[in-house]
């Protein structure tokens, strides 16, 4: 069979794009919105069909910087977060999602400084041992948190997404824990986290997925940037 290079390229991609294939595979699906950035997606050579999407941006809160490397955020360019990573997987085959991953960091570093890529497992779905597979170091489990749900008219509960629950009717609700990785590209940083063992746990599933499901058929936009894996 010809190598994963012969088969498949990667290209940057919309926004728009990436949510078609994260709405029906990512478990984070029901969440809806996802914060975009330098968006990458892996394409079939043959069908030039979309099999995986990676979504970087910039760390989701200024107080991480502060906490992974203990210097404030506007001294610090170029700390970069993978927000989102997903497969098709009705096209899954052995280190394909690795070979996506990889290539995809390869070109954001062509097109944006990076100086680290932090990236989270959540403990609920998986234990990240693609992340582990790409040499990203593991800095163990999220400080516990929790979440206000509030009571909907019909009985059920929604998640705040933001604003104070003040006078809000509800209930806090545990946040799923999530395993910590990262990778440091500048020498001159060092993180204040401290490194530990990869986790080795069952492995569950990542994908929003069930056998019956019949497979998305998303095809390469025409608009797409001419960015290819070399």
């Amino acid at each position: 069979m010809p190598s994963l290079k012969n088969r498949f390229f990667i290209k940057k991609i919309s926004r728009s794009t990436s949510k078609k294939l994260l709405d029906k595979y990512h478990y984070l699906h029901k969440e809806g919105n996802f914060r975009s950035g330098i968006n990458f997606g892996l394409f079939e050579i043959e069908t030039k069909l979309l099999i995986g999407v990676c979504v970087f941006h910039t760390v989701s809160a200024k107080e991480i910087v502060k906490g992974c490397f203990g210097i404030n955020s506007y001294k610090l360019e170029g700390f970069m977060e993978l927000g989102r990573l997903c497969m098709n997987p009705h096209k899954h085959e052995k280190n394909l999602t690795s070979f996506f991953l990889s290539g995809s960091i390869n070109l954001l570093k062509k097109i944006q400084t990076v100086v680290a890529l932090l990236t989270y497992a959540d403990s609920e779905h998986h234990t990240g041992y693609i992340y582990q597979a790409c040499n990203f170091k593991y800095y163990g489990l999220t400080d516990p948190k929790k979440d206000f749900f509030i009571l909907q008219k019909d009985g059920t509960y929604k998640k705040l997404q933001r604003g104070k629950c003040k006078h809000l009717i509800g209930e806090w609700r545990d946040k799923s824990r999530k395993h910590r990785y990262l990778i440091i590209y500048d020498k001159k940083l060092k993180t204040i986290w401290e490194e530990q063992p990869y986790p080795k746990t069952e492995q569950k599933s990542p994908f929003n997925f069930n056998k019956t499901d019949k497979e998305e058929q998303i095809y390469l936009p025409p608009e797409t940037a001419q960015l290819t894996l070399l």
